[in-house]
């Protein structure tokens, strides 16, 4: 049985902040702002992850009123969201994303993205589809205001992805 799930996230580009997507550093006047990393690729890798198993968003899960979590590194997010799918017994089958953004070219990173999030999230970088694209001018991401991106997620429940580990077993 397959699960499927989709995320989300666009945040506001600020002075004086890292910019970090996938996360890599990218070379930027401007980051993102936001309580962690603000990295909307990764937060929208979470989103779908989390979505695909029935739990609630990023948002509850790490909340922006939370000290303790502060400029969190959204690694360490997906690796805590990776923790969550682990405890129910799902593994990634593969994760399709795209990034809006018209500053900065984001093209030459992709590569470096997937190998990030593929020893962040441990599947192989193949099963990582990562894009980028921009708004043609058109709205707040158009004029360079912020960037968004979207994530679809795949999972399998462990015991369906390897049914002769299982056989015999009682469920």
């Amino acid at each position: 049985m397959s699960f499927v799930g989709i995320g989300y996230d666009v945040h506001r580009l600020i002075e004086g902040r890292k910019l970090i997507l996938g996360g890599i550093e990218i070379p930027h006047e401007r980051g993102l702002e936001g309580h962690s990393d603000a990295d909307v690729l990764s937060h929208a890798i979470a989103d779908a992850l989390l979505g695909a198993v029935g739990e609630k968003d990023i948002g509850h899960h790490f909340p922006n009123t939370d000290p303790l979590i502060k400029g969190i590194d959204s690694q360490e997010i997906l690796r805590r969201v990776q923790a969550i799918l682990t405890a129910r017994q799902m593994a990634i089958v593969n994760i399709d994303c795209s990034l809006i953004a018209e500053a900065p070219k984001v093209s030459p990173h992709l590569q470096a993205m997937k190998r990030r999030l593929s020893e962040t999230l441990q599947i192989p970088s193949q099963r990582i589809g990562v894009k980028a694209t921009t708004n043609e001018g058109l709205g707040f991401i158009g004029r360079g205001e912020g960037i968004a991106a979207m994530a679809v997620a795949s999972l399998q429940h462990i015991e369906s992805r390897f049914p002769a580990e299982s056989a015999g077993r009682l469920v």
